[in-house]
């Protein structure tokens, strides 16, 4: 099960696809089910919910984009790609952009389900891994990567390109003097950010090529840490800067300074935390064997799921574990969070509602 939960907090609904083929509207109280629609193939995508037209948005290993009412899961539209649609879709006024797995870039009207415009990029040749990208908004761009190691960004008005695609793989392949290497997919979906002192860049990893930080308006590189190989997801990480809790120990104290981590997952290095501002290491934490999630915020720290050992609760400052919950099925889908609360659909299809406890206002007990 990789589907990532959708929050609809306004009206306390979770929406969250599975592979028995269906989207589910559940309620976020006690995860009861609102209803269930069912397509094709099974349902991996991230869903999107359009608050101001009440409908969600997902896409299905069937190859279609679905639309639905968020009331009661009647079918609005389906645009159908051709191939499967496991990320998230995101939109752009009346548009709607998303991608498939066979590298193409979709732009629809988001009421009608009308094709606006297309980018294809012909997929690399040889073996690939089963990830894909997504494709991340910004200032009306849209930065979308390609299984052959290419970074790009259009323009989401009409799919034009704003920068030469970037070739991630290239030096990869030339260091190991093999140039029919593969799995130099670029298989995380870009993430867009201002970063002091350096500026607006796009953080995007190759699976073989390491992490990179390109300039967000030319796709120059910013830099580059080729260590950090087999990332299959990227957060960026900000806590601002804030008082220490005034019920806590350490009332009186100095403000804590904001702090910045780009985190990447990684299920042949670990997991790891970087300087956004040069990609130097921070902390690395190794990782057993088995597939880890991307890495959610929650409560001022960060959770994230295994594939074998259950789900993690770590301290963003060093890396440790805080808690941990195994539920002998493991996890695939990354969990979605709001406030103290994830929920996360577990290997076997069981939907969890998870509160975080926080440590902050409890005083230390007299002696």
């Amino acid at each position: 099960e990789h589907g990532r939960p959708e929050l609809d907090t306004a009206h306390n609904r979770v929406f969250v696809g599975s592979s028995d083929r269906g989207l589910y509207a559940l309620r976020s109280s006690n995860l009861s089910t609102i209803w269930r629609f069912e397509t094709a193939n099974i349902v991996q995508c991230e869903p999107l919910y359009d608050r101001e037209l009440d409908v969600v948005y997902f896409g299905s290993n069937d190859g279609g984009l679905y639309a639905v009412r968020a009331s009661d899961g009647v079918l609005v539209y389906r645009f159908n790609s051709g191939f499967e649609i496991g990320k998230k879709p995101v939109l752009y006024g009346e548009s709607l952009i998303f991608a498939n797995a066979s590298d193409q870039l979709f732009s629809i009207e988001r009421r009608t389900g009308k094709l606006q415009w297309q980018v294809h990029r012909s997929p690399a040749a040889g073996m690939e891994l089963a990830g894909y990208s997504g494709p991340a908004l910004d200032h009306g761009k849209v930065y979308f990567a390609f299984s052959d190691g290419h970074v790009g960004a259009f323009d989401a008005r009409d799919g034009s390109e704003k920068w030469s695609p970037v070739d991630l793989a290239a030096e990869a392949e030339q260091s190991s003097g093999d140039q029919t290497q593969r799995y130099l997919d670029v298989d995380t979906t870009p993430i867009v950010a201002d970063v002091a002192p350096i500026g607006r860049v796009v953080f995007v990893a190759s699976y073989t090529g390491g992490v990179h930080a390109l300039d967000a308006e030319n796709g120059s590189r910013v830099w580059v840490n080729e260590k950090v190989v087999g990332v299959n997801d990227l957060l960026y990480f900000v806590q601002r800067a804030h008082q220490p809790h005034p019920s806590g120990p350490d009332t009186g104290g100095p403000r804590v300074p904001e702090k910045r981590l780009l985190f990447a997952s990684s299920a042949q290095t670990g997991f790891w935390a970087l300087d956004p501002t040069n990609g130097h290491q921070v902390w690395r934490l190794p990782i057993p064997e088995g597939g880890i999630t991307a890495p959610a915020t929650v409560a001022g720290a960060i959770v994230f799921g295994s594939s074998r050992y259950g789900l993690f609760l770590i301290n963003p400052e060093n890396g440790r574990v805080i808690d941990g919950i195994d539920t002998d099925t493991g996890f695939s889908a990354t969990p979605a969070t709001f406030g103290n609360r994830a929920y996360v659909l577990s290997n076997t299809g069981a939907m969890l509602a998870i509160g975080i406890d926080t440590p902050l206002g409890k005083r230390p007990e007299a002696k």
